[in-house]
């Protein structure tokens, strides 16, 4: 599966996004789907993913409330629609795919796609 990031760019502090991640060559019900994410100087981390059925989703504790993962099984695309974002979720983020299942850490995953910017800043 090759997978496509898209929607980053710049927004203010207080005010909302959505990053989508296109797949192509297999159907993104055929993997866990996860949003990681880099700021400068950090190592990645997990931010949301949705399992191979759809249901549950899941997320770090400091997106839950904020942050939506979800998927259009038509267009073949994962999303993540991000509210009340703050400037510490400014980083670039990366959508992966998963044969095993949801898992935390990045490395479990098979499949990445390039990274989108997404700078949160007043």
């Amino acid at each position: 599966v090759q997978l496509q990031a898209s929607g980053g760019g710049s927004v203010q502090p207080g005010g909302s996004m959505r990053l989508s991640c296109a797949a192509s060559g297999r159907s993104v019900g055929s993997y866990a789907m996860s949003w990681f994410r880099q700021a400068p100087g950090k190592e990645r981390e997990f931010v949301a993913a949705i399992s191979r059925n759809g249901y549950p989703a899941n997320y770090a504790d400091f997106v839950k409330g904020r942050f939506t993962i979800d998927r259009d099984m038509f267009k073949n695309t994962v999303y993540l629609q991000m509210s009340s974002l703050k400037s510490d979720d400014t980083a670039v983020y990366y959508c992966a795919a998963g044969v095993d299942g949801v898992r935390f850490q990045g490395s479990f995953y098979d499949y990445w796609g390039r990274g989108t910017q997404v700078t949160v800043s007043a």
